[in-house]
């Protein structure tokens, strides 16, 4: 199911390619995550953070926090699908 969560809750900003260049993905300038540099940078432990509880930057809402919509489980497997973007 890790695709298919990607599909209904990352793909809108992020893009089904996980390059980020969707209207709202540009606006909120998101990584490109079939870039070797941008992978290289991330670790697991904070994509699982950031998923789990989202993204405020200057006390905005840049991406939702998950915990209430996806399990730990579910969370974890989304980090290795974003891994599979890596060229």
């Amino acid at each position: 199911p890790a695709a298919e969560n990607w599909e209904n809750h990352c793909a809108k900003c992020h893009g089904a390619d996980g390059k980020g260049q969707t209207k709202a993905g540009k606006k909120l300038n998101v990584k490109d995550y079939t870039s070797a540099k941008v992978q290289a940078e991330m670790k697991d432990e904070e994509m699982v953070k950031v998923t789990t509880n989202g993204v405020t930057e200057n006390g905005k809402e840049k991406m939702k926090s998950f915990k209430d919509e996806l399990s730990a489980a579910e969370i974890k497997d989304l980090v290795a699908y974003i891994r599979k973007f890596k060229p």
